[in-house]
């Protein structure tokens, strides 16, 4: 990992190559992606896309929260190719280097800034290489392994990390996106730009989930934890000490009845 004084632009740049390569990026990981989608959305428009938000909760998108986030990701749904809207504004502040680099974290970046939730979104700044994004929310305590049961503690408006070689290492990954909603059974679904050179929905399960960062939204417990898709309840996190997945803390049950409880920071 490129120690923290030396994350220049240039040495951003030279990193882009290991973004977005695994095909995993770019096709579904989910049999079932589509029923899932088409159950959430409705059907497909005519490119492919599961773009109508209106069958989505209803959200009022406060600045600052996670609600803010989703809304301006939702804007992006079917961007396409490259350079595009989202790698030329990076590439303003950044350098020409970026207009045609994979472009998955310069998503992220841009929904946030766009959002209102830069600061929450970006503790250190503008990312468009995912290990340096991941490791930022690792070094502020922020960060949470990809196990099944941690998938299920995820919210809407984290920002989720992927990692195809089923490690969990945070130097393995190469993709990011935002949840959208938690689907229970170690799966959520997501929003992410470049997959198959697109901004599209998809849904991941645990399996190819590195790890999320759970950013310091202005507003607390704002969206719904969970959104059942074919499962009666989230599954209970499990009372656990000392597990290499949380860094020694103990693990907080979630109350399923509610919805509320002791989440994750």
């Amino acid at each position: 990992m490129t120690p923290e004084n030396e994350r220049t632009d240039a040495a951003e740049a030279s990193n882009m190559h290991k973004v977005d390569v695994h095909p995993g990026v770019h096709n579904p990981t989910e049999a079932d992606e589509e029923q899932v989608l088409r159950r959430l959305y409705g059907a497909p428009e005519d490119d492919g896309i599961f773009r109508p938000a209106a069958a989505a909760a209803p959200m009022a998108a406060a600045a600052g929260g996670p609600q803010a986030i989703i809304a301006e990701a939702r804007k992006s749904l079917g961007m396409s190719g490259r350079p595009n809207t989202i790698t030329r504004e990076y590439a303003s502040r950044h350098g020409d280097a970026f207009l045609s680099a994979p472009w998955c974290d310069m998503a992220v970046t841009y929904w946030a800034r766009h959002s209102g939730t830069a600061e929450a979104v970006l503790p250190a700044g503008d990312r468009a290489y995912t290990p340096w994004h991941a490791g930022d929310f690792q070094k502020i305590g922020r960060w949470h392994s990809g196990t099944t049961a941690r998938v299920n503690a995820a919210k809407p408006g984290d920002i989720v990390f992927f990692d195809w070689g089923e490690s969990n290492t945070i130097g393995a990954i190469d993709h990011v996106g935002v949840v959208e909603r938690v689907l229970g059974g170690g799966r959520v679904q997501t929003i992410e730009g470049n997959t198959g050179d697109a901004c599209k929905r998809r849904v991941r399960g645990s399996g190819v989930i590195a790890g999320y960062g759970r950013p310091a939204y202005n507003e607390e417990d704002d969206m719904p934890d969970y959104v059942s898709v074919g499962v009666d309840t989230p599954q209970e996190l499990p009372r656990a000490s000392g597990s290499p997945s949380n860094g020694g803390r103990s693990t907080p049950t979630r109350d399923t009845t509610t919805g509320t409880g002791a989440a994750p920071p």
